[in-house]
């Protein structure tokens, strides 16, 4: 267990434990019998995540207000065995606990743990230089280009990726993603309780089970989980709504922004300047939260409250920074890191790595042919996704005709003519009479 977090990970002893009001307990509990019908202890246990002993003591109070009744038992005669049927007072209760919310699931705990959870937790987050220089091993990258990655993802903080498009920002980003994931997993709750307000944390595409070295159930609150370090990646389709929390007026809870759900881990912004809202005001909702730490949120009552703004935030853009951003917005971004295109002798490194995992023989005289004619002479920038796509524009060509696949001058010619997009008016088209 991550140190530190010991405390807040004690299986709650009784109700005062859970550090939450009953009520919302109570409510879970009613609405699960109304919707599933005659229930078991040992599903409640499953479902609201609360220790028998726990979840008993506010069974046999529901039992002595007529709100539940024991039809029958599971097995032998115990207490845990018990399966419980709502009363018509209960399914009163019932109707009335589903009118101010529908969740059932994991009981809420307290805001306070888990910001005291995440605070200790995103503290923890180191990589040594060769765990960094291992996660970059795929890519072809300047010299020492893991100092520039390193530091800022020890210290919890931001990186600004810019520079021509395909050359690799976001390969990189997603390569940190992982390095991120692969750090020592963390205990984050399902979700928190706010007000009486249920927000739900837990997202299954983001917060991932972590299944080495499972601790036993009886050991730590159940109501949090253990998982791999969040990552988040969001691109063109991030909205400025999801940087809020979102309320369901069919369910009555919220759900956390993505910010709150990459809390510990990573959140990557790609394709940066080409949101669905205008940079600025990306920029504008998150300028104090990079300096402090802190992100505020605000429930449909005005209510507002802090929750911690820790993770790895990750900017990558094909866009000028200096014509995106402000200056104060890149004084608060620790690190920027241009991920520019690649010189002749990176660019051979990238074809020849291609042509090893695409299986084909490299061939110097097609290689430098295919530099003369369509970078040198057409004044075209090299740009390391191009090997790639070239080559399997190279195999499909080849494929179709059932050749075997082999580098020529020739066949890399037809490639790139189909690859590039020449301008109208080049010497190749210049003489030719429209039809």
């Amino acid at each position: 267990m991550s140190r530190g977090v010991e405390a807040l990970m004690v299986p709650p002893g009784n109700l005062a434990e859970l550090d939450i009001p009953q009520g919302i307990l109570v409510d879970i509990i009613l609405r699960l019998i109304f919707v599933e019908g005659d229930t078991p202890v040992v599903r409640m246990e499953e479902v609201l995540r609360v220790p028998f002993k726990v979840l008993d003591e506010i069974l046999l109070g529901l039992q002595t207000e007529h709100l539940l009744e024991v039809p029958r038992t599971t097995g032998r005669v115990s207490r845990r065995a018990y399966v419980y049927r709502i009363t018509d007072e209960g399914k009163r209760r019932a109707r009335d606990a589903s009118e101010r919310s529908q969740y059932v699931g994991p009981a809420p705990v307290p805001l306070e743990k888990y910001y005291q959870a995440v605070l200790i937790q995103a503290q923890q987050q180191q990589v040594s230089p060769q765990q960094v220089k291992d996660a970059l091993s795929d890519l072809i990258l300047p010299e020492e280009f893991d100092r520039r990655i390193g530091p800022p993802l020890n210290a919890g903080s931001s990186l600004f990726l810019y520079g021509p498009p395909g050359n690799g920002k976001t390969t990189v980003a997603e390569a940190i993603g992982s390095l991120v994931a692969g750090v020592d997993p963390v205990w984050l709750p399902y979700c928190v309780v706010v007000s009486g307000q249920i927000i739900q944390l837990h997202d299954e595409l983001i917060h991932q089970t972590y299944q080495k070295d499972p601790i036993v159930a009886t050991d730590v609150d159940p109501r949090w989980g253990r998982f791999r370090r969040p990552v988040v990646m969001a691109g063109g389709e991030l909205k400025l709504e999801s940087l809020e929390l979102r309320f369901d007026p069919m369910t009555k809870i919220y759900e956390a922004p993505l910010q709150m759900k990459a809390n510990t881990g990573m959140f990557l912004i790609d394709d940066f300047g080409r949101q669905q809202m205008r940079p600025s005001d990306l920029l504008n909702r998150w300028i104090v939260p990079l300096e402090t730490g802190i992100d505020l949120l605000r429930l449909r009552t005005g209510q507002t409250f802090h929750v911690p703004f820790r993770q790895l935030i990750v900017f990558s853009t094909n866009l000028d920074p200096a014509e995106l951003v402000d200056d104060a917005f890149l004084r608060r971004i620790q690190m920027k890191i241009e991920v520019s295109s690649p010189d002749e002798k990176m660019f051979y490194r990238i074809f020849m790595m291609m042509c090893q995992q695409m299986e084909v023989k490299f061939d110097k005289e097609t290689f430098l042919f295919l530099l003369d004619k369509w970078y040198y002479k057409a004044g075209r920038r090299l740009q390391a996704v191009h090997p790639r796509d070239i080559l399997k524009v190279c195999k499909a060509l080849c494929d179709y005709e059932g050749a075997p696949f082999k580098l020529t001058p020739k066949l890399v010619d037809e490639a790139c003519h189909a690859y590039f997009v020449e301008p109208q008016d080049t010497p190749a088209r210049q003489g030719q009479t429209a039809v």
